[in-house]
C-alpha cells in the first residue's frame, strides 16, 4: 500500500498543497521550519487520527482558519491498482469527521487503519528515555495498527477509566477512612467490571503484539548496531499475571486486584489497577536501556522498535508506508548505511532531510524541495 497523492487545505504552515507521490522512496529536502515533517505528519494523521508531535489537534490548523482538511489517494499495492481515497476534516473543539471515497464516515476514527504507517522520529527517543506512558503509547499504537478495531477498545478503556476515577475522587473527599458506603461500593464494583473487561482486551493484545515484536527488534537492533547490539523487552505488569493470556482469566485478575487495592484507591482517589499502569523494560545485554544506554545506542534502539514494527505488519500480511523523519542527521556513516539497506525493499519510503546528502544514496528516490510553503520536485 502507498500514497500516490495528497493535498493540504489549512494544515500546519499550508494554505494549500497538492503533492504527486509514488511507490518506493521519496524524500523531502529543507531548512528546518520550513514544513517538510507537516507533509509525513498530515500522511500519519489520515492513518492513526493522531500526530507523533502533538496531542492536541490545535496546532494541525492554520493560524487564522478554523479547520484543516487531509486528504490522500492510497493505491493498494505495487500489483493492485484499487484506489481509494481518504478525507479528514480537523476542527478543534468539534468532532472531526471523515469520508473514504467521499462518503461520509458515521464516526472518524472508523478511518483509522485504512492507511497504515510506521513513523520513526526525533520524538521516539522519549520511547527510550522518557516515561512509561511514552513506553505504552508505543504498544498500543503498533496494536491499533495490527488490528483497528482496538482503537475503539483504547477509547473505551480511556473513557471508563476516566469515570472511575471520577468516583474514587469524589469518595476520597466523604471517606477518610478508605472505605465506601454499601451504595458507593456497589457503583465501584460496576466501574470495576468495566474497566476490567476492556482493559484484559487491551492487555492480552498487548502481551500479543510483544511476544510477535520482540524477535523483530533483536534483529533489527542487531543489524544497525555494530556493538553491544544483544536487545530484547519484557511486560511490566502492575498485577502478577503469570501465563494468564485470555481475557477472561486476565479480567479476573484484575478484578481481584482491584478489590485488593480498594481501600489505598478511595483514599488516594485514583485508579491504581489497570494497563494504564504498565511499562516496557527495555534492555541492552543485561542492563536497563533507559539510564544506561548512550545516545548513539538509544536512537538505534528507537529506531529497532520501529524497524520491528515496520517487519511484524509485512509478516502480518501489511504493507505499511515507512516514514523517517529527520532521523539521518543523527546516525553516523554506518548506521546510516545499515538502516537504507534494511528498510529499502519496504513499497514505499518516506524521508525527511534538512541536508540531502546526510541521506544514504540506496535510498536516492524521488527528491522534492520544501521552501516558503512550496513543495517542488527536483529535477
Amino acid at each position: 500500500m502507498f500514497v500516490d497523492h495528497l493535498q493540504l487545505a489549512d494544515f500546519r504552515s499550508y494554505a494549500g498543497v497538492d503533492v504527486p507521490l509514488a511507490a518506493g522512496v521519496t524524500t523531502f529536502v529543507g531548512s528546518n521550519g520550513q514544513g517538510k515533517t507537516n507533509l509525513v505528519e498530515a500522511i500519519e494523521y489520515l492513518s492513526t487520527m493522531s500526530s507523533h508531535r502533538v496531542s492536541s489537534d490545535v496546532p494541525l490548523v492554520r493560524a487564522g482558519t478554523e479547520r484543516a482538511v487531509v486528504r490522500a489517494r492510497v493505491q493498494a499495492g505495487l500489483d493492485d491498482p484499487r484506489q481509494l481515497q481518504l478525507e479528514v476534516e480537523i476542527t478543534p473543539g468539534k468532532a472531526n469527521r471523515a469520508r473514504l471515497n467521499r462518503s461520509p464516515l458515521r464516526r472518524a476514527r472508523e478511518i483509522v487503519g485504512v492507511l497504515r504507517t510506521v513513523v520513526f522520529s526525533p520524538e521516539d527517543l522519549a520511547v527510550i528515555k522518557g516515561d512509561p506512558s511514552e513506553r505504552r503509547r508505543f504498544l498500543d499504537d503498533l496494536v491499533i495498527s495490527r488490528w483497528p478495531r482496538m482503537a475503539g477498545v483504547k477509547a473505551d478503556y480511556d473513557r471508563v477509566l476516566r469515570q472511575r476515577n471520577t468516583l474514587l475522587k469524589s469518595l476520597s473527599g466523604r471517606a477518610r477512612s478508605g472505605h465506601a458506603s454499601a451504595d458507593a461500593a456497589a457503583t465501584l464494583e460496576v466501574w470495576d467490571t468495566h474497566l476490567a473487561a476492556a482493559g484484559a482486551e487491551l492487555l492480552a493484545a498487548r502481551l500479543s503484539t510483544l511476544s510477535d515484536l520482540a524477535p523483530h527488534v533483536a534483529k533489527a537492533y542487531a543489524d544497525i548496531a555494530p556493538t553491544n547490539n544483544e536487545a530484547s523487552a519484557d511486560y511490566r505488569c502492575c498485577v502478577e499475571i503469570g501465563e494468564a493470556r485470555g481475557k477472561e482469566d486476565l479480567a479476573e485478575l484484575l478484578v481481584a486486584a482491584m478489590a485488593a487495592r480498594r481501600t489505598e484507591e478511595i483514599q488516594r482517589g485514583v485508579s491504581l489497577v489497570g494497563p494504564h499502569r504498565d511499562d516496557l523494560l527495555l534492555t541492552l545485554g543485561t542492563l536497563p536501556a533507559k539510564g544506561y544506554a548512550s545516545h548513539g545506542e538509544s536512537w538505534s534502539y528507537a529506531l529497532a522498535l520501529r524497524l520491528g514494527s515496520f517487519h511484524l505488519l509485512r509478516a502480518d500480511g501489511i504493507e505499511p508506508v515507512l516514514v523517517l523523519d529527520d532521523v539521518f542527521a543523527e546516525l553516523d556513516s554506518t548506521r546510516r548505511e545499515r538502516l537504507a539497506a534494511g528498510v529499502s525493499a519496504a513499497e514505499q519510503v518516506l524521508v525527511t532531510a534538512a541536508v540531502g546528502a546526510d541521506v544514504p544514496l540506496l535510498l536516492q528516490g524521488r527528491r522534492f524541495l520544501v521552501a516558503g510553503g512550496e513543495v517542488t520536485l527536483d529535477e
